[in-house]
C-alpha cells in the first residue's frame, strides 16, 4: 500500500486562501444583487421613508430640532435642517424656490450684509458688515446669546416666534384701469412675509446702533427680535406691519 503524503503548512495556507476567496465573492455577489433590487412602488396613502438627520447644533450649542412654527402659513419656507455652521456656499440659488432651501438664520446673516437698503435706494450704508460672512456670524452668534440670557429660551425658537408675529398678511399693489392707477390690497406670499420680516428687524436694530454709539448691534437687533416677539409698538418690524396692513385695509 500507498502511504498518503503528509500536508504541508504552505499547502494548508494555499486552502485557506482558497477558501477566503470564496467567501469574500459569494459575500460580494450577496452586496451587489442587493444594491440592483428596484425600489417596491409606494401603495396608496404609504409615505416615502424619510432620509436620517443628523442631530447637529447650531454654533454647537443651540437645538434645531423641536422648533414649532406657530403659523402654518410659514411652516413650509422656514428651513430648520439641523447644522453646525449655516453656510450653504451658494449651493442652492440654482433650485425653484431656493430661499425655502437655506437654513433660517443663514438668511438672516445674509441679510445683515445688506442691512442699510431700503428696496432700491441705498438708504444707508451697512459699513463693515457688507461681504464680510464671519463678521456678520459673529454678530448673529452674540445676538444669539443675549437673546437666551434674557429670556432663557431657545433663541432660535425666540427668532422663529419673532418672524411668525411681525411678517405682514397682507399688501397694496397697484392695478391700472383706462389709464388711471389704484391701489388694491392683496396676500402676501408666505416667501416675502418671510424676507420682510428679516429686513424690518434688521434695519431697526442696525439704525438704533448706527444712531447711538454706545448700542451694538447685536445687542439692538436682540432687543428688536425680543420686542416683536411681545407685539410691542417699539419695534421696527411691528410699526412696519401695521402700517402695511392698514394701509390694504384702506385699499380693499
Amino acid at each position: 500500500m500507498v502511504k498518503s503524503k503528509a500536508k504541508t503548512p504552505k499547502s494548508e495556507k494555499k486552502v485557506a486562501e482558497a477558501e477566503a476567496e470564496k467567501v469574500a465573492k459569494e459575500d460580494n455577489k450577496v452586496i451587489d444583487e442587493e444594491s440592483t433590487k428596484l425600489e417596491k412602488p409606494l401603495r396608496i396613502g404609504e409615505e416615502k421613508p424619510k432620509k436620517p438627520v443628523y442631530d447637529f447644533k447650531l454654533f454647537d450649542r443651540w437645538e434645531l430640532t423641536g422648533i414649532h412654527v406657530s403659523d402654518a402659513g410659514l411652516k413650509r419656507y422656514i428651513n430648520l435642517t439641523p447644522q453646525m455652521v449655516p453656510f450653504s456656499a451658494g449651493r442652492t440659488v440654482k433650485k425653484q424656490f431656493w430661499k425655502s432651501k437655506k437654513n433660517i438664520v443663514e438668511r438672516l446673516i445674509g441679510r445683515v450684509f445688506v442691512a442699510g437698503h431700503k428696496g432700491k435706494k441705498h438708504w444707508r450704508t451697512s459699513g463693515i458688515n457688507t461681504g464680510k460672512f464671519t463678521v456678520a456670524t459673529k454678530i448673529i452668534k452674540q445676538t444669539f446669546e443675549i437673546l437666551e440670557k434674557k429670556t432663557q429660551k431657545n433663541p432660535i425658537q425666540v427668532l422663529v416666534d419673532a418672524i411668525c408675529i411681525g411678517s405682514p398678511r397682507e399688501g397694496v399693489t397697484t392695478i391700472e384701469y383706462g389709464g388711471v392707477r389704484y391701489p388694491k390690497a392683496v396676500d402676501i406670499s408666505p416667501q416675502k412675509r418671510i424676507d420682510l420680516a428679516l429686513r424690518w428687524m434688521v434695519q431697526g436694530a442696525f439704525q438704533k446702533a448706527s444712531t447711538s454709539g454706545k448700542t451694538k448691534m447685536s445687542e439692538a437687533l436682540a432687543d428688536q427680535i425680543i420686542l416683536s416677539t411681545q407685539q410691542d409698538a417699539k419695534a421696527n418690524c411691528i410699526q412696519k406691519r401695521f402700517e402695511l396692513e392698514r394701509q390694504s385695509a384702506a385699499s380693499r
